[in-house]
């Protein structure tokens, strides 16, 4: 059995969770989210408490059991906590602002960078040099996250562009001088 599969996710006071055939719905503080999940799983609310149960030991069971319990736990922590990705912008220059829901990037190009938020995310400003993002879906803010990080990396000579706060860049030493030859 998978060790991750077989655990029971707690369902915390104030959160819902309706199970239909294979769509879950899981409400809470925060908001919304639904889900479709392969029908061979079987997920069960007991006592709030959520279970995954595969039929067979099968590769593609197996596989999908740790996953399913894995995404149903993100749901559930999403509607209560949210989830939160912050980007360091790094160099002499390089800043943002926030104009109404958009966000306007400055990072070396010859044009401003401005960047739209897709609908259940939300992006704020921690000084010029700090951007959040953060929502309830955890793979949506990941891959706005990664969509923003991805307007300028940080290169890998200066460290200048931007980088998750919790990235650590190692730096290469560039281009080495020769010692002169003595004569």
């Amino acid at each position: 059995m998978s060790r991750i599969g077989r655990m029971p996710i707690t369902v915390p006071p104030g959160v819902q969770v309706s199970i239909k055939s294979d769509e879950v719905t899981v409400k809470g503080p925060k908001g919304e989210l639904t889900r479709r999940f392969n029908p061979d799983l079987s997920i069960t609310l007991e006592d709030s408490k959520l279970m995954v149960a595969r039929p067979s030991d099968g590769r593609l069971h197996r596989s999908l059991h740790g996953l399913t319990r894995t995404l149903l736990a993100n749901m559930i922590e999403g509607v209560t906590k949210g989830f939160e990705k912050t980007l360091d912008i790094v160099g002499a220059g390089y800043r943002a602002e926030k104009s109404g829901d958009k966000l306007i990037v400055r990072i070396g190009f010859s044009h401003q960078v401005e960047i739209l938020p897709i609908p259940g995310i939300s992006l704020g400003l921690e000084g010029a040099t700090r951007i959040k993002v953060s929502g309830i879906n955890k793979e949506l803010v990941g891959e706005t996250a990664h969509k923003i990080r991805g307007i300028h990396p940080a290169d890998s000579y200066k460290g200048k562009g931007l980088k998750y706060t919790d990235e650590k860049l190692r730096l290469k030493p560039g281009k080495a001088v020769g010692k002169k030859v003595q004569q």
